[in-house]
């Protein structure tokens, strides 16, 4: 064959072969066997392979992963060379982040049939005198993404991330069998399609076996399995998932319909997976039907669901409905509710936390909930446990708060046994025997022992080495426990004189109790990789360092309040509690917190250990902001809305070195409003009946910058 014939062959079995993937895993009927669509995907690879030029981007090999490639080409005997390792199949090291063209808003949810009828009132009410048509769908319980076209082909699929950008997991979206690399049909030349990765239910129940037989903890639903799945780093491992897709929304500037339903069934026509349960609604009647429907039918459903999306249909009044900074005000959320089942209280164990709250949690007879087996659920503290009356050995009712979290919900007193007990709280701690405290105005009791409290003092080194505090990667969990285990690190301050003999030959037996236990073990590089954490965790600045410390009701940004404001430790310690309070953001709880801590001996000790290994406990001024002026003294700024010419946490930092004030609610001691697009129209109103300024970014800018 000349080159055009094979580059004609190739294009004519590219189409083919796409064309029957959308038969077989779209439309559910294929119209060839099995057998005659391998022999063409062979004929195809073998062409691909010989002429790797040639091959089409949208071409059906790229479906498949490389390891599955290497896997045909050894079982074949051909395309011996497999595919260049240029394609997309690779395995990805990292996802980089991209800005979606469009803004992937959520939807505002709601729980009951009268918030319903008020977003519809509400709706009417702007329409005026139009009446609205709206749109149901079944809500998926997955991970939304957005895909790009041009001219037919996929380019770039991207996940919802924070609205504003996402991850590109393109490779892996190719893997998927019902997304189309090439569109069929009458299609715009440039649109974005977005929809919901999920994972059927019978593929979840598949990979959870093959997960427990080999020893592996299995997902605890399929929204978790599903985004897991999609962020894999080996696109080859991400098909053996056998994730699927719909569809259900399009953005574009040249669509084909006026209106979000026709533009949907034209999708469907273009080769998208669209799901078969869309419907118009003429009025809220008709929507509670559709609601009341599925309320039922959907546990008939291959997949999960938790609610229904009701969208007003025409784009026009969509755009007069316009949106607010999260979600649009022309489309709504409601979610069913959380499916509840009776199962058996066996027993309560007391756990013991990082600060020494303690926190009770039921054995139940396990049961099936929501997909699930659901063997624990919280009781939260001792007022759950009386308000709910329960007894040893009651028939509870569980389910899971957003479908998600097991929790008890109430008691079957009629099958209450005469003999049974009520559920004491426990006096002592679970862990060291230290009798229980209960602060006032406060919910649960704790364990004040935390220098001889096993699960503080551990919770207290993992805290110090998360992420959002001294941040060393090359400890976990598992690793922090066997130090703990070993007497090697009691405190956090004993990380710092850990060394490479100490470390090396370690080992852990974990999952004792399963049929196939596994080792952790300290090799040469695993101990020089945590040795090399620690070391560049001293680069720290003070502000992490004390949030690191670990000290009761000091979070991140408290921390980073009294850094800025103390400078240094010292002046800190010696700070009473009057002194405290005059730092930003600190009350009577965290002033007294702080001077309890320092007035322990031995939080002073640690301290005193810490600033010898090196770690910082002053303000650097190099990493001081940079003082601007003072135009923006004694001013409460509120900030709402998105922006055009810096993000909003530009804004908060221009507004500090002005000397300005952030805050998050509106007030009669607002000095203004810096609102962009979509200000959010509560803060809206509240700045209308305050007679509170509102400014936009050009008055913002030209003020400061007019000193």
């Amino acid at each position: 064959m000349t080159i055009d014939e094979i580059k004609s062959q190739i294009a004519s079995l590219t189409a083919e072969l796409n064309h029957h993937n959308h038969c077989y895993y779209v439309l559910n009927a294929p119209e060839i066997s099995d057998r005659q669509f391998d022999l063409k995907l062979q004929e195809l690879a073998d062409l691909e392979n010989w002429y790797p030029d040639l091959m089409l981007p949208n071409s059906p090999t790229q479906k498949v992963g490389s390891d599955l490639k290497q896997d045909f080409a050894q079982a074949t005997g051909k395309w011996e060379s497999a595919i260049p390792v240029t394609q997309a199949s690779d395995v990805t090291k990292d996802f980089e982040q991209v800005a979606h063209r469009f803004r992937m808003l959520s939807l505002s949810n709601t729980y009951s049939e009268e918030e319903i009828v008020e977003f519809h009132n509400r709706t009417c009410k702007l329409l005026a005198p139009e009446q609205p048509e709206y749109v149901c769908e079944l809500k998926f319980d997955g991970l939304a993404i957005s895909l790009t076209y041009r001219r037919g082909q996929l380019v770039r699929a991207v996940t919802r991330g924070d609205g504003a950008k996402g991850d590109d997991v393109t490779n892996n979206i190719r893997t998927i069998k019902t997304i189309p690399l090439q569109l069929h049909g009458d299609f715009p030349d440039d649109f974005d399609v977005r929809g919901e990765i999920f994972m059927p239910l019978n593929a979840f129940e598949t990979l959870n076996q093959q997960r427990l037989s080999e020893g592996l903890q299995p997902f605890a639903n399929p929204r978790n399995a599903a985004a897991g799945s999609l962020k894999m780093q080996n696109p080859a491992e991400v098909e053996k998932r056998r994730l699927d897709a719909f569809f259900y929304f399009l953005s574009g500037n040249d669509l084909p319909f006026d209106n979000h339903f026709d533009n949907v069934q034209a999708a469907r026509a273009w080769g998208f997976k669209v799901s078969d349960y869309i419907e118009t609604c003429r009025d809220v009647n008709a929507v509670f039907d559709y609601i009341n429907r599925w309320n039922t039918q959907r546990h008939e459903l291959p997949f999960e669901t938790d609610g229904i999306v009701i969208k007003v249909n025409n784009y026009r009044q969509q755009e007069i409905l316009g949106n607010t900074a999260k979600s649009p005000r022309w489309a709504i959320a409601y979610k069913f509710k959380a499916e509840e089942v009776e199962t058996q209280l066996l027993s309560v164990d007391f756990q013991v936390g990082r600060t020494g709250v303690v926190t009770p949690v039921a054995n139940l007879t396990p049961v099936q909930l929501s997909g699930t087996t659901v063997k624990r659920a919280s009781l939260h503290n001792a007022d759950i446990i009386r308000s709910l009356d329960i007894h040893y050995d009651d028939c509870v009712y569980v389910e899971k708060g957003g479908e998600i979290i097991p929790k008890i919900t109430g008691v079957n007193i009629l099958k209450r046994s005469p003999e049974s007990q009520p559920i004491a709280f426990i006096t002592d701690c679970p862990e060291c025997g230290t009798a229980l405290e209960r602060a006032e105005g406060e919910a649960g009791f704790y364990c004040p022992s935390e220098y001889a409290c096993p699960p503080q003092m551990k919770g207290k080194i993992e805290h110090f080495i998360s992420r959002k505090a001294m941040n060393i990667e090359s400890l976990g969990e598992g690793k922090t426990d066997m130090l703990f285990d070993n007497n090697l690190v009691k405190k956090t301050s004993d990380l710092y004189a850990l060394k490479y003999e100490q470390l090396f030959g370690l080992e852990k037996i974990i999952d004792q109790q399963t049929d196939k236990p596994r080792k952790i073990s300290f090799k040469e590089k695993t101990a020089e990789n945590i040795l090399k954490g620690i070391e560049n965790s001293k680069n720290a600045p003070f502000e992490r360092v004390l949030f690191a410390l670990g000290i009761r009701y000091v979070g991140e940004t408290v921390a980073k309040k009294l850094a800025l404001h103390f400078k240094n430790m010292t002046a800190l310690m010696d700070a009473d509690e009057e002194i405290l309070k005059q730092a930003d953001e600190v009350g009577d709880k965290i002033a007294a917190s702080l001077t309890n801590y320092f007035a322990d001996s031995r939080n002073i000790a640690m301290i005193e250990e810490l600033r010898a290994a090196g770690l910082h406990f002053e303000i650097n001024d190099d990493n001081l902001p940079q003082k601007a002026s003072d135009i923006l003294n004694g001013k409460n700024i509120v900030i709402s809305g998105v922006f055009r010419h810096h993000s909003r946490d530009e804004y908060k930092s221009i507004i500090e070195a002005h000397g300005g004030k952030n805050v998050s609610s509106i007030s009669k001691n607002t000095t203004f409003v810096l609102a962009g697009d979509n200000m959010g129209p509560a803060k809206y109103e509240t700045a209308q009946t305050l007679q509170i300024p509102i400014w936009n970014e050009e008055e913002f800018l030209k003020y400061i910058d007019n000193i």
